[in-house]
């Protein structure tokens, strides 16, 4: 497991916090998010086109709090789940990445696409 950040620096329906991966064999971007009490991560690229996510560095939120949306195509995606559930790849869902919470930290864990950012 690979830390992000400390787990107060991430609010309730707040900005996100990005973080570097290897996706694949391609630098990217990951994010979490603070979302009915839980965090959740994706990676930072739309299920339409290969584009960013966030608006601004991380905000990925759109003005109701209740969806991820891609600043790109205004897709929606739900939270909890990274589905789709509005524009151009309704029914596509965002990259999960598997995220934990203890000990006042958040973390990350690689898994056989998302891995640590190659040196």
């Amino acid at each position: 497991m690979i830390s992000i950040c400390q787990s107060d620096a991430l609010i309730e329906g707040g900005l996100g916090i990005r973080f570097p991966v290897t996706a694949g064999s391609d630098d990217a971007v990951g994010f979490v998010i603070r979302y009915a009490g839980a965090v959740h991560a994706y990676l930072n690229r739309c299920a339409h086109v290969p584009v960013e996510l966030d608006w601004n560095p991380g905000e990925f939120l759109e003005s109701s709090g209740l969806y991820i949306m891609c600043a790109t195509h205004g897709a929606i995606y739900e939270p909890e789940t990274g589905h789709c559930s509005g524009g151009p790849c309704r029914g596509a869902r965002l990259r999960k990445i598997h995220v934990t919470e203890s000990d006042g930290m958040i973390y990350w864990h690689p898994d056989d696409y998302i891995q640590p950012v190659i040196a």
